[in-house]
This record gives C-alpha cells, sequence and structure tokens, in this order.
C-alpha cells in the first residue's frame, strides 16, 4: 500500500484553510454554549436574578419611608419602657435578697445589667432613627421648596420673556419726555394772557408805598381841623313824686251795706 499524500485529499475547491478565531469571553461562552440553544442566555438570567442583577423594584417615597420610621419608633419606645420595667424588678430582687441569699442577688445583678446594655443599644437605635426621620423630612420640606423656587421661576421668565431691557430703558425716557412736554404746555396754559405783562412789580411797589405815605401825612394834617362836638344833655331827673299807683276801686257790695246799716240806725 502507498502512502497517502496530503495532496491527495485536496479538492476541486482547493486546499482547506485553517482559520484561528480570537479566545472568547466567559460571557460568551455562556451565551453560546456547545451545542447551540438558548440555554446560555437562560442561564445567565438565572443568574442575575440571583445575585441581584435584575429589573430593580421602586423604592418607596419620601411619606412611605417616614411612616415606617414612626411606626419603628413606637416599638423602640415600648421596648423601652419594657427594659427599664425590667431594670427595676431585678433591682428590687436584688434588694430583696441581699445578703440572704447572695447568689440569687447576683444573677438578678447580672440580668439588670444585660437589660441596662439593650436599654443603651435601643437608645442609641431611637437616636439613629429619629435622626434619619428628620433627616428624610428635611430633605422632603427642601425639595418641595425647590419645585416651588422652580415653579416661580419658570413663572417669572414667562413673564419678562417678551420684555427687553433696552425697549424698557426706551420707554422710560420717552415716559420722561413726554412727562416734560406735558409740564410745559401746563405752563403755558396757565400763563396769564393780555396786555401790561411787562409792567415791573417793583415800580408798583413803589407806587404803592408812596400813596399809603401821601394818605398818612393827610390824616396827620386833618387832626387839629376837627371841631369839638357838643356834650350831650341828658335830661333832669324829676323832683316831684310820682304816684305809687292807681288807687283801688272800693267794693259796690260793701257801700251798699253800709248805706245801709246807717239807714237802720
Amino acid at each position: 500500500t502507498s502512502r497517502r499524500r496530503p495532496e491527495d485529499g485536496l479538492g476541486k475547491a482547493g486546499p482547506c484553510v485553517m482559520r484561528h478565531h480570537p479566545p472568547r469571553s466567559k460571557a460568551e461562552v455562556w451565551r453560546t454554549p456547545r451545542g447551540g440553544g438558548g440555554r446560555g442566555e437562560l442561564a445567565m438570567s438565572g443568574l442575575g436574578r440571583l445575585f441581584g442583577k435584575g429589573k430593580k423594584e421602586k423604592g418607596p417615597t419620601p411619606e412611605e419611608a417616614i411612616q415606617k420610621l414612626k411606626e419603628t419608633e413606637k416599638i423602640l419606645i415600648k421596648k423601652q419602657e419594657f427594659l427599664e420595667q425590667k431594670i427595676q424588678q431585678e433591682l428590687q430582687t436584688a434588694k430583696k435578697y441581699g445578703t440572704k441569699n447572695k447568689r440569687a442577688a447576683l444573677q438578678a445583678l447580672r440580668r439588670k445589667k444585660r437589660f441596662e446594655q439593650q436599654l443603651a443599644q435601643t437608645d442609641g437605635t431611637l437616636s439613629t432613627l429619629e435622626f434619619q426621620r428628620e433627616a428624610i423630612e428635611n430633605a422632603t420640606t427642601n425639595a418641595e421648596v425647590l419645585r416651588t423656587m422652580e415653579l416661580a421661576a419658570q413663572s417669572m421668565k414667562k413673564a419678562y420673556q417678551d420684555m427687553d431691557i433696552d425697549k424698557v430703558d426706551e420707554l422710560m425716557t420717552d415716559i420722561t419726555e413726554q412727562q416734560e412736554v406735558a409740564q410745559q404746555i401746563s405752563d403755558a396754559i396757565s400763563r396769564p394772557m393780555g396786555f401790561g405783562d411787562d409792567v415791573d412789580e417793583d415800580e408798583l411797589l413803589e407806587e404803592l408805598e408812596e400813596l399809603e405815605q401821601e394818605e398818612l401825612a393827610q390824616e396827620l394834617l386833618n387832626v387839629g381841623d376837627k371841631e369839638e362836638e357838643p356834650p350831650v344833655k341828658l335830661p333832669s331827673v324829676p323832683s316831684t313824686h310820682l304816684p305809687a299807683g292807681p288807687a283801688p276801686k272800693v267794693d259796690e257790695d260793701e257801700e251798699a251795706l253800709k248805706q245801709l246799716a246807717e239807714w237802720v240806725s
């Protein structure tokens, strides 16, 4: 038998060329395992869910977190009250036994120490929760303030979007000029019309002063020329006495009775 040479296996298509591919990564190996199919992708999705790389769940809102913290704080406060009661009970137990039962007293004191440690831990946890709740409340308030300020800024921007500072300056300049023109027109309208507007006011004052001086001099000259008026004569008081009043009339009936009495006598 003759040896078969490599050239004997070559067909018409030419020699077989060996291609070298770059090494694949582990992800590619998992995606395309030997044998093909979608089992690699299924395995990757399972690992993603296992290690938390799947779809993230929506977190709680700040209001929900604050409510949850408040509920936890109430639980811790109740635990504090329970631990404080237990501490007082163990302290009373230790005082009760005292030197009578040293072992029971020491056990009560040990339990009291453990309760005190738990109480201290509870206090620290409660303080941490309160701090976290206050931080969330402050963050919520700040976020609300920022949203309000953003809305205000947008409203202000919208209000001033059609305004230009240069146009505003020009408008104010025009308003000032129009006010000056209006003032000039008012002054012109209120100015008196007619002749004699060019008369000097100082000359008029001098003339008025001369007239006052002349009138004063005339009054001084006429003081001595006035005739003395005769004194007013008053009527004299009468010397005779005036009648006190009319005489009283005699009653007619009394006069008739008097006459009748004289006639009888």
